[in-house]
């Protein structure tokens, strides 16, 4: 199942175009979210996985629900937590195919943000892979081991005397 869902992302930097502040229609492109900033670089996320597209059609907020700090607080925990298993591929295996290069000192925008958010949010929805445990999720994410929701009671000690 891995080898049939190739994720990629790219973020590429350095391409210098004109200096509109204007985002590209996403749904002109499909998968492909191109954001200008005022230095004219633009970032681009890519993702191939085609259930995703669908899964972010569905989210019931808006982008503009949450600030752009938000996404990028999350992102970057994310973001770490998925390098650090794509480094030890012995013990995550080979789901982490990519390096995410996500600096929190550079703006992605608000767009570029909230999507790269929701495709965490979609592979731990569609997969089941628990990257930060949030929100009542126990699973402990290093180990994937599932921990204690409720506190354990002791049991009365019953003496045979």
């Amino acid at each position: 199942m891995k080898k049939v869902v190739l994720l990629a992302f790219v973020f590429i930097a350095f391409l210098a175009c004109t200096s509109q502040k204007q985002i590209a229609n996403s749904e002109e492109t499909g998968k492909t979210v191109v954001v200008e900033n005022e230095d004219s670089t633009e970032y681009e996320l890519i993702v191939f996985d085609p259930a995703y597209e669908t899964f972010l059609q569905t989210q019931p907020y808006p982008k503009w629900y949450y600030s752009n700090d938000y996404y990028q607080y999350w992102n970057y925990q994310y973001v770490i937590e998925w390098n650090y298993r794509y480094t030890n591929p012995e013990v995550y295996g080979d789901f982490y195919e990519n390096m995410i290069d996500y600096d929190l000192n550079v703006d992605y925008g608000l767009d570029l943000n909230y999507r790269l958010y929701q495709y965490f949010q979609f592979i731990e929805k569609q997969y089941g892979i628990v990257l930060i445990p949030r929100k009542g999720n126990y699973i402990n994410a290093r180990s994937n081991a599932v921990t204690p929701v409720a506190p354990v009671t002791q049991l009365p000690v019953v003496s045979d005397k």
